[in-house]
């Protein structure tokens, strides 16, 4: 029996820019798992999650034709991550061989509604470890992530991986992602293999030290919203406004640098300082787009959190789901989250998650 978990994500700055290449972000793991067990089986195999039996299956039109979203679906990003993990052990000279897999996720209530913690990324990368360890393939980690990236990519289509980067490395990130098109272009030319070991243009994944006196508190809206849907009307509306979309990722970029740089100098205040601008640089990317990133409940979380002393914005894409702030100090933060019950917002009871238990060290490579 092989067990492997992978952890939740929250983006704590830099959403929508991210998924251009060379555009940063901070990313942080979280003590929150999706865990796969493999069982070698002999003439078939299986994939069971009761996590996820009951979770629809979106669908849209395009050119008046019925087409199915697979991407809020985990079973497709588990069928992706097998399909590539096996063709990596094939070139490997691995004789492939049955399993069954089950999949139990700590990233959703138990309803299965969803917090926005990167459920389908944190499936992508557990499969992948199982597989790595069922094949005896020896990965290092960021040929993990190359992996579980190109599953991800194959079955969203859209989004900067991000998630899948914390899931691997684990702790504090700064994130960018890589040119996705010359990684399209690149797939069709070589070797699975030799394309994991191509330094991809762009990708960047860097630990980050973590001040001592730094506070994250996660507050969740009650109202789940779906990434790639929103991250679809952002791009849409971008074409339309281009310049003011390039001054967007501009600010952001900048904003997001002062953010890292704020953690490698041991800097709260900077830190805090660039996640309140953030915060207005995606309500700006609201008014550009007219996509409602920051909701109602989101904006009273963030007020709210403003008032005890803390920095606040929106995680990830926004439209429900968590919100993040940081402190730099524990007072403040009882009495924010008895204002927070007030207003029917939960606080998630999720700390940071460091491969080996230590802040400052790195996954196993």
């Amino acid at each position: 029996m092989i067990e492997v978990s992978a952890p939740g994500k929250l983006f704590i700055s830099g959403e929508y820019a991210v998924v251009e290449p060379g555009h940063p972000a901070v990313i942080v793991a979280v003590d929150q798992f999706v865990t796969v067990r493999l069982e070698e089986s002999t003439e078939n195999g299986s994939i069971q999650s009761e996590q996820y039996r009951s979770i629809p299956v979106r669908w849209t039109r395009k050119n008046n034709e019925l087409v199915l979203d697979t991407r809020e679906n985990p079973f497709h990003y588990i069928l992706a991550a097998i399909r590539l993990t096996e063709k990596y052990a094939q070139e490997q000279q691995r004789s492939l061989s049955f399993y069954h897999l089950k999949v139990t996720s700590e990233l959703d209530s138990a309803s299965g509604r969803k917090y926005g913690l990167g459920s389908s990324g944190a499936v992508t990368v557990a499969t992948v470890k199982a597989l790595n360890h069922f094949y005896q393939l020896k990965l290092a980690n960021e040929e993990i992530f190359k992996l579980s990236a190109l599953a991800h990519l194959e079955v969203q289509g859209n989004g900067s991986c991000g998630d899948i980067a914390a899931s691997c490395y684990g702790g504090w990130i700064a994130f960018s992602t890589f040119d996705q098109q010359w990684v399209r272009e690149q797939s069709h030319k070589a070797s699975l293999s030799k394309l994991l070991n191509q330094q991809w243009p762009n990708l960047m994944i860097e630990p980050l030290p973590v001040p001592e006196q730094l506070r994250l508190l996660i507050g969740w809206t009650g109202s789940p919203a779906s990434t790639s849907d929103l991250v679809d009307q952002v791009h849409h509306s971008k074409k339309e406004r281009e310049a003011s979309y390039q001054s967007f990722l501009s600010s952001s970029k900048c904003c997001v640098e002062k953010m890292i740089r704020g953690f490698k100098e041991n800097n709260l205040t900077a830190i805090q300082t660039a996640l309140r601008e953030n915060r207005l640089l995606l309500q700006q990317l609201t008014s550009l787009t007219g996509v409602v990133i920051e909701t109602p409940a989101l904006r009273k979380l963030c007020d709210l959190a403003e008032e005890f002393g803390g920095a606040a914005k929106s995680s990830g894409a926004g439209g429900g789901d968590c919100g993040i702030v940081l402190f730099k100090q524990k007072n403040g933060i009882l009495p924010l989250v008895s204002a927070w019950e007030k207003e029917e917002i939960t606080l998630l009871p999720l700390h940071v998650y460091f491969y080996g238990g230590h802040e400052y060290e790195q996954p196993q490579r």
